[in-house]
């Protein structure tokens, strides 16, 4: 007698379902993007000993990574994200080395700025792809009652994970920069990528963004991407937060003759955010994602209001650790709401525009608060986190006005 096989149990957790070593692989794949944009100025300014341009070059990075970001998102829903990761990692990796050489060259300073725009642009987008490889992993491999829940603790994990790289990226360049050489973050980014962007490409897990395949569902129309406007625009409010919040500390900082100083102390901000980012796991299902993400906004436009009349590095580090709690958390509603609502198909493109909301923010809020503060002075710098701020709280704002009534279950 014939015996048909049972289906196989589902996984309990994510780990199991993603496999144990997803995790280390995927964390430190986000390495090289996190050291290459301070790599870059520091090996510009080395080279070519100017800080104006090491500044320029630095941002026409930042502009190229948000310009083609939703591209290689879109290119990976299409033709799988194993194929755009190892083409853009491998690009990546030569342009990094390229820049390497052009910076001591007897080339323009255009080359070296156009190399840097390139190497923006061919950036793999690792930690937008993991979080739509996760989700994909969750919508076919968790039971549909914990779905909601193990997608919030997983956009909690993934925004710590971009706290803790962001954090450890800028020492690691200036480990290697002071102990070996300034081209050698450039190089370690380089060759980081070939390791652990090719491994990240590889994984098994990458199986479950493979594009579309023949006889597949078509992806759902682009109009569609309408639906992740509000967590959008929310996400460029934090990019002009970012790079508001540490061009006015530097000024404020400098002002005290301790400019040096100011990636510690906006490091306690990263400390609460992480902490909280975390924490959004535990909160019950009753708090909803909308009310998260207005309740949070509201403490970070909170904070930012006492920055203009902060007066000393004590208080402005308690400030700051205020502020921390009402980021981490928004970020995680911001992609959690991204991840419910992504059309069809189109789980890769979703996840960069968010993440390319927030380059473009912080490339462009960290010039004007650069003018701003050499030419208005750094009380006048220190209120531009809150108008950022304002706009974070006021798309959380508007996303709840016009979200659907009915609660949308994940995978559903």
């Amino acid at each position: 007698m014939h015996m048909t096989p049972s289906a196989a149990p589902r996984p309990t957790s994510l780990i199991q379902a993603a496999g144990l070593s997803y995790f280390p692989i995927a964390l430190v794949a986000r390495l090289p993007f996190a050291m290459v944009v301070v790599g870059l100025l520091t090996l510009v300014v080395s080279a070519r000993d100017s800080l104006a341009l090491g500044g320029v070059t630095a941002a026409v990075t930042g502009l190229g990574t948000a310009m083609f970001g939703p591209l290689l998102g879109a290119a990976a829903d299409r033709f799988g994200q194993r194929r755009v990761l190892l083409c853009a990692g491998l690009a990546n990796s030569l342009l990094l080395v390229a820049i390497a050489w052009l910076a001591f060259a007897p080339v323009p300073d255009a080359a070296v700025l156009a190399a840097g725009f390139l190497i923006g642009a061919s950036t793999p987008q690792v930690a937008p792809f993991s979080r739509s490889r996760l989700v994909g992993i969750i919508a076919r491999a968790i039971d549909p009652a914990r779905r909601d829940a193990v997608v919030s603790g997983t956009m909690a994990y993934e925004s710590a994970a971009d706290e803790i790289v962001f954090v450890f990226g800028p020492v690691i360049v200036g480990v290697l920069a002071a102990t070996l050489d300034p081209v050698a973050p450039v190089l370690g980014a380089a060759a980081l990528a070939v390791v652990f962007v090719s491994a990240f490409a590889l994984h098994p897990s990458a199986r479950v963004e493979a594009g579309i395949r023949e006889g597949s569902p078509a992806p759902a129309p682009a109009r569609e991407l309408t639906r992740v406007a509000a967590p959008v625009v929310g996400a460029l409010g934090m990019g002009l937060f970012f790079g508001t919040m540490l061009t006015s500390l530097t000024s404020f900082m400098a002002d005290r003759g301790i400019a040096e100083q100011a990636g510690v102390v906006y490091g306690a901000m990263g400390l609460g955010s992480a902490a909280l980012a975390l924490g959004v796991a535990a909160f019950p299902a009753r708090f909803t994602l909308g009310a998260r993400w207005i309740v949070f906004a509201a403490i970070l436009v909170a904070g930012t209001l006492v920055l203009p009349f902060v007066s000393s590095v004590v208080a402005m580090t308690l400030t700051l650790l205020v502020i921390g709690v009402g980021i981490g958390p928004t970020l995680v509603t911001q992609y959690s709401l991204a991840a419910h609502r992504s059309p069809a198909g189109r789980s890769s493109t979703v996840m960069t525009m968010l993440g390319s909301g927030i380059v473009v923010g912080q490339s462009a809020s960290t010039a004007v608060a650069g003018i701003a503060a050499e030419y208005l002075g750094t009380d006048t710098a220190l209120t531009l986190p809150f108008l950022a701020a304002v706009v974070v709280l006021l798309a959380g704002i508007v996303d709840a006005a016009i979200a659907p009534r009915r609660q949308v279950r994940f995978g559903n």
